[in-house]
Parts: structure tokens; sequence; C-alpha cells
């Protein structure tokens, strides 16, 4: 009987099959597809997930990660149909899709699935681990406000504001407790490995994408970061040094860099990016269209968000009797509350000091130590610092105990938001997307078949 080595793909928020076209592209050139079998007569077989996408993404990433569990079970089943057996499975989530991986690989690890399915790759990129973090700007303050209301139960999830379990913890917070199966499920990941963009990237930041609790790209130029780059990964950092003492700005270097700013081109979605003389058009109604463009955004995503939420009492109502994993999870978290009044109750108990939070390091791949720091005040703190809530501090410092855990990092200059480059998202519309290739191939030669 034929062996196979099923890989996952899952995309992002408002995402579809065709976001992740490249990444499958590469990875079938790499280590080739169904049609090819690696050293050990194992074959790859590539799905890319297709039942959560679209609209469906604002269901949140528990009802995400219920539809991509069952289309991954019924993949398992079609091969067996065929007379193939699943012996390996690796998963790759990029931005949501890796929140949505991080609860797939929970309601298998519960069903058994791993009993008898090697677990063997985990990766995200760019995915926001730790939720959405706040910065002391009023434009993040505005997202924060608005994303849950916008977003249905996917921006409550992103932003942490949604009680998810029983004694009211957000999921994000459940998925990196290392008692919840969840994290137990990765933990049988051998190899693990996550893509944040260094900078560049507005939709989820270096933080949240590399589980950190620091940004020292923030303002890389000014505190003269020494980066490596990768010699054989085009925008792959190999290794970047921080300076103890951020060089000194001359005068004449802050007036170049003054006027740079002044020269740079506004922000524009790309439905208002137009090449010469075409531009200078948009620019001149910029007053009427871009009011224009927001309203019909946000009129689309209230009803986007209306329609989820419809959805998502139906599902729960269908749902009220079957075995889903919330439902297994919030009356296992219930009896353990109840275990864990008896215990504090008891005069002898004492908790155990939790292990040091560990960060990536200069190389990319390997993790020290961190020395506690007092967190500055919000006043002092810069612009491209996060204000991390203890909810996302937790989450960073368990998150890095796992021993496997590597990082990667891309660096992509002269982009207005490298989220979508960093997987090459839609190369057709924007050829400037191809600049992630090196991530994707460096993804591609370290994947274990």
């Amino acid at each position: 009987m034929p062996n196979v080595h099923l890989l996952v793909l899952i995309h992002g928020m408002w995402g579809n099959p065709s976001h992740l076209a490249h990444l499958d592209k590469v990875i079938r050139e790499v280590k080739g597809g169904v049609e090819s079998t690696g050293s050990d007569g194992v074959e790859l077989a590539v799905l890319v997930a297709e039942t959560n996408k679209d609209e469906s993404t604002y269901d949140g990433i528990d009802w995400g990660g219920e539809r991509v569990a069952e289309e991954i079970l019924d993949e398992v089943k079609k091969f067996e149909d065929q007379g193939k057996k699943v012996i390996r499975f690796s998963v790759t989530g990029y931005s949501l899709g890796g929140l949505v991986a991080r609860y797939v690989i929970g309601i298998l690890h519960q069903r058994k699935f791993f009993e008898t399915i090697t677990p063997v790759n985990f990766n995200t990129l760019a995915t926001p681990h730790i939720g959405i973090p706040r910065f002391a700007s009023t434009f993040s303050s505005i997202s924060a406000y608005l994303g849950p209301k916008l977003l249905s139960r996917s921006g409550e999830q992103f932003f942490c504001v949604d009680k998810w379990s029983p004694k009211g913890r957000p999921l994000v917070e459940v998925l990196a407790d290392p008692e919840r199966v969840f994290y137990q499920a990765l933990l049988l990941f051998p190899n693990i490995c996550i893509y944040a963009n260094a900078i560049h990237d507005r939709t989820v930041p270096f933080v949240t994408a590399a589980i950190s609790a620091e940004n020292p790209f923030g303002d890389y130029e000014k505190n003269g970061i020494q980066l490596v780059m990768h010699e054989d990964y085009k925008n792959v950092i190999k290794s970047y040094t921080v300076p103890s003492t951020p060089p000194e700005v001359s005068p004449k270097e802050s007036d170049t860099w003054l006027q740079t700013m002044r020269n740079m081109k506004p922000p524009l979605p790309p439905l208002f990016q137009r090449a010469f003389p075409l531009n200078l058009v948009v620019y001149a109604f910029l007053p009427v269209l871009f009011p224009t463009f927001l309203s019909l955004v946000l009129i689309r995503l209230s009803i986007a968000s209306h329609k989820s939420r419809t959805r998502l009492r139906s599902l729960e109502s269908a749902s009220s009797n079957s075995e889903k994993l919330i439902h297994i999870l919030a009356k296992l978290e219930s009896e353990i509350e109840g275990a864990m009044v008896e215990l504090y109750d008891d005069p002898q108990y004492s908790p155990t000091p939790s292990p040091p939070a560990t960060s990536l390091d200069g190389s990319g791949d390997s993790k020290k130590e961190l020395e506690p720091k007092k967190r500055k005040s919000r006043s002092k703190l810069p612009s491209y610092q996060p204000l991390l809530t203890p909810v996302q501090l937790s989450c960073i410092e368990k998150l890095n105990r796992i021993p496997q855990l590597k990082k990667e990092l891309a660096f992509f200059e002269g982009v207005l938001n490298s989220h979508a480059v960093i997987v090459c998202r839609d190369i057709k519309n924007f050829k400037h997307h191809l600049e992630g290739e090196g991530v994707l191939h460096h993804w591609a030669d370290h994947f274990e078949l």
C-alpha cells in the first residue's frame, strides 16, 4: 500500500486557496507533488484547505478549525479509498490560517489522529500568535475598537476580547495553555518554525508574528541594527545585531530623512494606485474618492459581520448536541476549575514558579533567556513598541518554552505592507509580491519529508 505525507495549507482572513497558489507551487517543485515520491517511497500530497474561505473567515478561529479538520479527515478517507495510507502529517498556515492550524491540530489530537499518523512539520507565516497588539497611536485605538465589531467572531478573537472558555478566557490564551490539547498537540511536531516580517507588516506586526515582547526593528535605521542577509534565500535575515548605544544622527542626515518622508507617496489602497498620468487624476479626486471608498469598506464589513453572526447562531444551534472541541473543553475546564478551587484551599499547596521566557536572538534560529524588564509607561513608549496585555505577555512566555520552536525573519524594504509579500499572495496583480520567493524556498528546503 503506497504511503502518503499529507501537507495542509491554510490561508488567512478574507482568503481563499488562490492566495497560497505560489506556496503550493514552490513546495511541489522542491519536494515533489502527488506524482513524485521521497527517498523512502512516501509521496507528498498537498491539500489547500478551501472550506473556510472568503466570508467564512469571519466565523472565528474555532469554527474555521472545525471546518478544516473535517476537510482533513475527508482527505485521509479519500486516500484510503484509493488504496493509499496517510502516515505523516504537516500543516502550514498563513496569517489567520496559522491560528486555525493551531486549533486544527488540537481537534486532531483530541480525536486520536496522531496515534496512527506521525506529525512532522508545523509552520506559520505572518500569523498573529498573540492576537493583534495595541500600539500608542490613534489608528491602533480605532482598530481595536472597530475590529471586534466589524470582523464578527474572528475580530473578537484577534483582539482578545472574546470570552471563549467558561472561565472567560480568550481563545488566544487557551491556545497557549500548556494544559490544553492545542499546546500539547503542538509539542508533538518535531519541526516547528514560524516566519515573521521584521518590518513593514501593517497587518500582523513583528511582535505577534515572531512571538516577542519587544520589537528591535521598530526604528532599525535610527537604531543602527546590523543585518546579515541569507546568501541563498533573498530577503531572509540570517542574523542581526542590535547595538547597545544607537548611533547619533547628524543634522544633515536628519534633513535627508525628512525630505525622504515628504517625497513618499501616500499609502493608498491598491484600487487607487495608478501610474502616471492617471495618478494625478486620482490625487486630484482623493478628497472625494477616499471617504467614499472607506464608507463602502465599512458597509461591506458590517454586512459580512452581520451575516457571520447569523451563521454562527445557526452553527451553534446545530452543534449543541455534537462533540465539538469547544464543548468538550468547556466541560473539562469546568471540572478543572472545581478541582483547582479545592486545591487552592489546601494550605499545603505551593505553586511551582514558571521557567524564564525565551526569545529570538540575532541568529533567527536559537533562543536566549529574557532578563526581567520594567515595562515603559504608555506616554514614553515609542509608537512602534506594543502595549501588550498580561494575557499576551503570558502567551509569549508559554509559547517560547517550546524547545523545538524556531523563528525566521523576512526583511522587505520599499513596500507599503509586507504582509502579502511574505507568501507571494497575488503575483498576478502585484509583481513585487514575488520578492517573497526567498522565504517560500527557505520554508520548502527545510520541510522534512
